[in-house]
């Protein structure tokens, strides 16, 4: 369990001793302890979605968290959404955990929207596993409830929205309330020629009062994770023989995606992360309808990244890469060539600070106003790299520096209510701006531990602006009806872009697009147990100033992606029945999405010589359906179920400049997907939950040309069961064991997901 469990394990025995003697002594204690599951909300702090609209919105609270998940890092709370999953290879992994939605994959971050307590957690400086949300800056002790908004119906939200909108909404006291929180958890992994265990721990403090108007919280959060590796050194298998090299022996035979012969040299980028994560909230009422509330966020990260190699020459000695140069090696009569960057380690160290201000209204009369404002900044992100290539056969030591890369938002929303808190309307209007800032630098250094930077290897830059304007009024029109129009006004600039190699920059002209998305949304009460809800939107999602900004250079000359770049443009719809069970609801949801010019990157076949970068794909279609069902007490006393399946038939239906991928399916959605969570409660004290998801077979390639997803780099199916158990130990202690992953179930996304990891955690709450 760790050393970091003993005083809070200490303090839970002592209380269940406790509790033993006064039972002994008294009988059943007068007092009970609250049935687990059983939420009371009192004084909650409302979600930033805009329930209002008639269209579908998913959420889970803090007691189903802590009852149903083996929550480390705060994505988990998500693992059982219908439709959603988030590609998360181990705990604690920072940079790769993207948000797939309906039609939209894992490769594809730029599609949703993250926020925590309304403030945005989505890294929109690009589109892809490089810059998924900042999920370290909340953590799951402090989570209250997570709300979903399925779709771009909404005109408060940039079009990122298409796929969904997430909101964490965080706790803040109404009285003193300290916790402390410890957790161990470990993996045996056993994949090609790594056999590993591999282990972590978690510790969290929290502490937080309300005095008079101001309400304040402090916490802490650390993790030290040991991660499995997450790539692989690989050739492909040489089609002659020869005889130059030295001879090893070790590699693995294997399959890659497409069914050709390769061979796993090793194992690379096994991450061993430690993060810290401290917040401070302030909340203040400077009147009873006049809050102020200010949120600073700090998060730390020292990584290193080792890697492993499976050769070995006839004395056993093992066969790794020359760092100062190509090495020969001979596998089976056939020749190879190790380059130093086939097995180089990297350490990183990273520090972002976030911080949010807002005041707000809360008078629930004819006019509420919010001000809202927040920066996010990487006040030091660097990556030293062991070996990396300078020129072509040239490596040397390098460091990748985003020193300067930030964000910042600036929001004035409304709401009128013409006819009060009862009437017919109310108006929701707001001025939003958002502005992104990317600063990257790749240079030599003569130690990729210590060593300072010195030439410049490659470079990018550039800032992207959002300016919006939005109305949208919720109408209830007439008895058992309800609609909302709404209507988004967006102009997005791009400047400052340029792209370096070694020794030439290009700068790049500004440019300037506008854009209208109009929502609509409409309900009727069939009876008191079924209603009807349509939904259709408009989203127009910007490209990020990396797509267009951040190229790569090529020998004297820099290759970089098209900064005229078109905007991704979707016409979202969806058609709902929902009935209310006596226990429970029955949701079906018909879903179609139309996106024109879709951004991915790919290789341009149209013009000579071929070119490889992001690119717009004219056309993709995505048709589907997704049921969900929950209901409490089911068959038994105790029992809760929880299920969705989703089906979608997302097509590429016109792309001019690759037309082997017309017809073909959309990378990494998958056409099935479900989930099923099955909570009992034992008593008042005992909850266990028995979990599954499912994801049906995908493709990682436009043309999928990739049919065997089983393997590295591969995108598979997969099946996976989940499983907790949760004691109350005393009113102040709970104690749970759980375990991921239970039936062991090697699976990919590129990268290997963890195996089984058991987890165990001890929380104790004053």
């Amino acid at each position: 369990m760790g050393i970091r469990l003993i005083r809070p394990a200490v303090m839970c025995m002592t209380g269940l001793l406790g509790s033993v003697i006064h039972a002994a002594d008294t009988g059943p204690a007068s007092e009970p302890v609250k049935t687990l599951g059983t939420v009371v909300v009192v004084g909650s702090r409302p979600t930033s979605l805009p329930t209002q609209i008639p269209t579908t919105i998913e959420g889970i609270s803090a007691a189903e968290i802590q009852e149903q998940v083996n929550a480390t890092d705060s994505e988990d709370a998500l693992k059982y959404f219908p439709s959603l999953l988030v590609r998360k290879r181990y705990i604690g992994d920072f940079d790769h955990a993207v948000l797939a939605t309906r039609a939209s994959g894992t490769g594809n971050s730029a599609r949703s929207l993250v926020y925590a307590d309304g403030i945005p957690l989505s890294n929109l400086l690009g589109n892809g596993a490089s810059f998924t949300p900042r999920w370290g800056m909340v953590t799951p002790e402090e989570i209250e409830r997570v709300d979903v908004l399925y779709g771009p119906f909404s005109a408060a939200y940039s079009g990122n929205s298409v796929g969904a909108v997430v909101d964490y909404v965080t706790r803040m006291p109404t009285r003193f309330e300290a916790h402390v929180r410890a957790s161990s958890f470990g993996q045996d992994f056993d994949v090609f020629g790594t056999d590993e265990r591999y282990t972590g721990q978690q510790f969290s403090a929290s502490l937080g009062n309300k005095n008079g108007g101001l309400s304040w919280w402090l916490s802490f959060n650390r993790l030290d994770s040991e991660g499995q590796p997450i790539t692989f050194a690989t050739k492909p298998l040489s089609s002659s023989a020869s005889t130059r090299g030295v001879t090893v022996s070790g590699a693995i035979a294997e399959r890659d995606p497409r069914n050709r012969d390769t061979l796993i040299l090793g194992a690379t980028n096994q991450n061993h992360t430690v993060q810290d994560h401290a917040k401070l909230k302030l909340a203040y009422e400077l009147t009873p309808t006049l809050n102020l509330n200010y949120v600073l966020g700090a998060w730390r990260n020292e990584v290193t990244r080792e890697s492993q190699s499976y050769l070995h020459d006839a004395t056993g000695q093992v066969i790794s890469s020359d760092l100062q140069r190509n090495l020969d090696i001979n596998i089976d009569g056939r020749a190879y060539v190790l380059a130093p960057a086939d097995f180089a380690a990297s350490r990183g160290e990273l520090e972002h600070v976030m911080q949010g201000l807002s005041l707000k209204t809360l008078t629930r009369g004819t006019w509420d106003w919010e001000l809202a404002a927040s920066h996010f900044d990487y006040r030091k992100d660097e990556i030293r790299t062991q070996a990396v290539m300078v020129a072509p056969g040239v490596f040397a030591p390098a460091i990748a520096d985003m020193d300067g890369t930030r964000w910042t938002t600036l929001a004035l929303k409304g709401i009128w209510r013409p006819g009060g808190i009862d009437g017919a309307h109310q108006v929701d209007f707001g001025a939003q701006q958002e502005v992104y800032r990317l600063r990257a630098l790749v240079s030599r250094t003569s130690d990729y531990l210590q060593g300072a930077a010195g030439d410049r290897i490659s470079a990018s830059r550039g800032n992207t602006e959002l300016q919006s304007l939005y109305v949208q009024d919720a109408w209830s029109f007439a008895p058992r009806w309800n609609t909302t129009l709404g209507l988004r006004a967006e102009r997005w600039r791009a400047t400052q872009g340029a792209t370096s190699n070694a020794s030439t920059t290009v700068n790049f002209g500004s440019r300037e697009d506008t854009y209208l998305s109009p929502k609509a949304a409409l309900a009727y009460q069939l009876s008191d147990d079924w209603a009807v809800k349509a939904s259709v939107g408009r989203a127009v999602r910007m490209p990020t100033v990396s797509e267009i900004y951040q190229g790569s250079p090529t020998g004297n000359a820099v290759q970089a992606n098209d900064p005229n770049l078109r905007a991704e443009r979707s016409w979202t719809g969806e058609l709902t029945a929902q009935r209310e069970l006596s226990r429970g609801s029955l949701r079906t949801t018909l879903f179609h999405e139309d996106t024109r010019d879709a951004l991915y990157s790919q290789t341009n076949f149209s013009v000579m010589p071929n070119i490889t970068n992001i690119q717009n794909v004219d056309h993709i279609r995505t048709t589907g359906v997704e049921i969900a069902y929950q209901a409490a007490d089911v068959l038994i006393s105790g029992l809760d179920l929880s299920s969705s399946l989703t089906y979608a038939n997302s097509k590429i239906v016109e792309n001019d400049n690759f037309t082997a991928s017309v017809g073909k399916r959309q990378p990494r959605v998958p056409e099935w997907r479900a989930n099923f969570v099955a909570t009992y409660h034992l008593g008042e004290n005992w909850t266990t939950t028995l979990g599954a998801r499912y994801s049906g077979e995908q493709f990682g390639t436009l043309d999928n040309s990739d049919p065997n997803g089983s393997t590295y780099t591969g995108v598979s199916d997969f099946l996976v069961v989940d499983a907790r158990a949760r004691y109350q130990l005393t009113r102040q202690c709970t104690i749970a064991v759980g375990v991921d992953n239970f039936t062991n179930q090697t699976y990919w996304a590129f990268h290997p997901y963890t195996q089984r990891t058991w987890n165990a955690d001890v929380a104790v709450a004053f």
